[in-house]
C-alpha cells in the first residue's frame, strides 16, 4: 500500500470518527438554540432588512449635506446659428466646450428631511427588534423539539418497561405450561401480549427519531442522522409555588417584548411621515451656486487668431450664487391627499399596536391560567400513577398466582402505563408553560446574543 493511499484512509476513518462523536455529543437546551441562532438561514432574510434600514437611516443624514454637480460638454455648430461668445449671427462652422461645477442647499424644506432622519431612524430600530423577535421565536421553537424529545424519550422507557413485563409473564406462561400448571392455549395469548407492547415500543421509537429529526431540521444540523439531548436538573424542577399575576407579568412584559417594541418604533415612524407629508405643504427655500468657464472657436483677437484654450479658459471664467423660493400654490389637493393619507397610515400603526398588546396580554392570561391548572394536574396525575402502579404490583402477584387472567393483568399493566404518560406529559407541558412566563416575566431563558 503507498503513502498516499494510506493517507486518505486515515483521513476517512477520522473523518467517519468525528461523524460519530458528534452524532453522540449531548446537547443541552441552550446548546441547541445557540446552534439553531448562528445556522438558520432564515435569520439572514431579517439580517439584509436590518442592514437595508441601516444604509437608509445613514442616507437620510447624508442627504443634509449639499449637492455638487460638474458637467462638461462639446458643441459642433453647422450654417447659420448664433456665436456663443458675442452672439452675433455667424454663417461658418465652429466649435465651443464649457466646463461647470454647480452646487445647491436645502436650507428650508419644511423640516422633512429632519423628520426623515428620525422617522428612517425608528424603522431602522424596528427592524432590530423585528429580528430579535425572530430569534426568539426559533428559539422557542427549538425548545419545543427539544422537549418532544425529552416526551418521547420517557415514552419509550414506559414502553420498553412494559414490554419487559409482558417478556417476563410470557416466560412464566411458558414454563408453567412445561410443568402442566396451565394450557398451550394460555401461551398463545401472552404471546399476543407481548407482541402488542412490542409494537408500542417500535412505535415509540419511530415517535422518538421522528422528534429528533424535527429538532436538527430546526438546528440546521448538518450531516447528522442523529441526535443526544441533556437536560439539567434546573430544567427538571416543577415550580409549584409561584403564584403568577396576569397584570404584572403583561406590564414588565410590554416593556421589552420585541414585536410590542417594534410595533411602537414603526408607530413612531408612521407620526413622522405624517410631519413629512405636512413639510410638502410649506415653501422651500435653497442656495445654490457655481462656477464655469468655456472654450469658444469664434472667440479671436485683433489679427483673428482664436485665442488659445488657456488662455479662455482664464479669462472666461465665471461665477454665481443666488436664491431659490418655491411656493407649493396648487397641485391637484395631492399634498393635501399624502397628509391625509398618511394621517390614515398612524392610526393604523397605533391599532396595530394595540392588537398586539391585546393579544400579548391575552396570552399571558392563558399561560397564568394553563399553570394553574397544570400545577394541579401535575398532582393529581402524580397520585394516579403512584395509585394505578400499586394496582398493577397487585394484579401481577394475582396473576402469577392464576388468580386473574391475562387480558385482567393487561389491562392493570395499560391502566399503570396510561398514568405514567400522563404524568410525563404534564411535567413537560407544565416545563414550556414556566420557561414562556419566565420569558414574559424578564428571565433570560434564552441567550441570543
Amino acid at each position: 500500500m503507498n503513502m498516499n493511499k494510506y493517507f486518505k484512509i486515515v483521513a476517512l476513518l477520522f473523518l467517519l470518527a468525528s461523524t460519530q462523536i458528534s452524532a453522540q455529543e449531548k446537547w443541552t437546551l441552550n446548546d441547541c438554540v445557540a446552534y439553531a441562532l448562528d445556522h438558520n438561514l432564515q435569520l439572514n432574510d431579517f439580517k439584509y432588512t436590518e442592514q437595508s434600514g441601516r444604509e437608509t437611516y445613514r442616507q437620510s443624514i447624508r442627504d443634509l449635506l449639499p449637492s455638487i454637480e460638474a458637467s462638461s460638454n462639446y458643441a459642433i455648430n453647422f450654417g447659420r446659428s448664433t456665436d456663443p461668445f458675442t452672439n452675433d449671427v455667424v454663417t461658418t462652422d465652429f466649435f465651443s466646450n464649457s466646463y461647470n461645477i454647480n452646487s445647491r442647499v436645502d436650507l428650508f424644506q419644511g423640516f422633512q428631511k429632519l423628520n426623515s432622519i428620525k422617522a428612517s431612524k425608528f424603522l431602522y430600530k424596528a427592524s432590530l427588534e423585528e429580528t430579535t423577535h425572530q430569534k426568539y421565536l426559533l428559539a422557542f421553537r427549538v425548545m419545543s423539539a427539544f422537549y418532544d424529545i425529552q416526551f418521547f424519550e420517557g415514552l419509550l422507557v414506559i414502553s420498553k418497561e412494559q414490554e419487559a413485563v409482558s417478556q417476563t409473564n410470557y416466560n412464566l406462561v411458558k414454563k408453567q405450561i412445561e410443568l402442566g400448571l396451565k394450557a398451550g392455549a394460555d401461551l398463545f395469548e401472552a404471546e399476543s401480549l407481548l407482541f402488542t407492547d412490542k409494537l408500542s415500543v417500535t412505535q415509540s421509537q419511530n415517535q422518538l427519531n421522528a422528534a429528533k429529526l424535527s429538532l436538527i431540521q430546526e438546528m440546521n444540523l448538518e450531516n447528522v442522522t442523529d441526535i443526544s439531548i441533556r437536560v439539567n436538573l434546573s430544567e427538571t424542577i416543577l415550580d409549584g409555588e409561584s403564584i403568577n399575576k396576569s397584570d404584572s407579568i403583561f406590564n414588565n412584559a410590554r416593556t421589552f417584548i420585541p414585536l410590542i417594541k417594534a410595533q411602537e418604533l414603526r408607530t413612531k415612524a408612521a407620526k413622522k411621515q405624517v410631519a413629512i407629508a405636512k413639510g410638502g405643504l410649506y415653501p422651500s427655500l435653497s442656495l445654490f451656486g457655481g462656477i464655469g468657464t468655456g472654450f469658444f472657436e469664434t472667440t479671436r483677437d485683433s489679427l483673428g487668431t482664436t485665442i488659445p484654450f488657456r488662455d479662455q479658459f482664464r479669462d472666461n471664467t465665471f461665477q454665481f450664487v443666488g436664491l431659490s423660493l418655491t411656493v407649493p400654490i396648487s397641485n391637484g389637493w395631492s399634498g393635501r391627499s399624502r397628509v391625509k393619507q398618511q394621517k390614515i397610515a398612524y392610526k393604523r400603526a397605533q391599532n396595530s399596536l394595540d392588537i398586539q398588546a391585546q393579544e400579548l396580554q391575552q396570552t399571558i392570561q392563558q399561560l397564568v391560567q394553563e399553570n394553574q391548572a397544570l400545577q394541579v394536574e401535575f398532582g393529581q396525575s402524580t397520585k394516579k400513577m403512584d395509585a394505578q402502579n400499586i394496582a398493577f404490583t397487585i394484579a401481577q402477584k394475582r396473576y402469577e398466582n392464576g388468580m386473574i387472567n391475562a387480558l385482567e393483568l393487561f389491562t392493570a399493566k395499560n391502566l399503570f402505563a396510561n398514568a405514567q404518560n400522563e404524568n410525563l406529559q404534564v411535567r413537560l407541558r407544565s416545563e414550556i408553560n414556566k420557561s414562556t412566563l419566565d420569558f414574559y416575566k424578564g428571565v433570560h431563558i434564552f441567550n441570543i446574543n
